[in-house]
């Protein structure tokens, strides 16, 4: 099987490519955080507030466009925390939309796939109606949580290889 990795986290990974963006860019208070974890994961972390019509944390990953045509799922290896979280990926990091799959985390390390074609366009919680992903390239992945609830939350992310 093949595979090609997007991104393999350790004690020494270069992270200064993932930006956080917390709902703060429309009023909201909520906090998240990403860095390396003691043992070399990525971890996602922080606290998300309803106030100021708030409610969600997002970390994204920009990166040098991707040709993916030979790959059909991007494939987690992540422990979370038990709660639900978004994947989302752009063809173009200057969309105004990503293609999102929803994702439940179990409390242990898992591998969850997702298929490509499976993964929707959404743009601030919306679905769009335009067709599911089926682009070339990739140049943007995202981690989202947003559960319409105040709540910490923890995503650890060893690595997110497409196959």
């Amino acid at each position: 099987m093949r595979s090609q990795l997007l991104f393999d986290f350790n004690s020494n990974s270069d992270i200064k490519n993932w930006v956080i963006v917390d709902d703060v860019v429309m009023g909201g208070t909520s906090s998240g955080s990403f860095g390396i974890s003691p043992d070399g994961h990525g971890v996602f972390t922080g606290t998300i507030s309803l106030d100021n019509n708030g409610g969600f944390s997002l970390v994204r990953y920009t990166f040098e466009r991707t040709l993916i045509l030979d790959f059909t799922k991007i494939v987690l290896h992540i422990k979370g925390d038990g709660k639900p979280y978004q994947f989302r990926i752009k063809s173009n990091s200057g969309d105004y939309y990503a293609y999102i799959t929803p994702f439940s985390t179990s409390g242990n390390w898992q591998e969850i796939e997702i298929p490509l074609r499976d993964m929707y366009p959404s743009f601030r919680g919306r679905r769009l109606d335009k067709p599911n992903f089926s682009e070339a390239y990739i140049e943007e992945l995202a981690f989202l949580i947003g559960n319409k609830k105040e709540e910490h939350f923890k995503l650890l992310i060893d690595k997110i290889e497409l196959r």
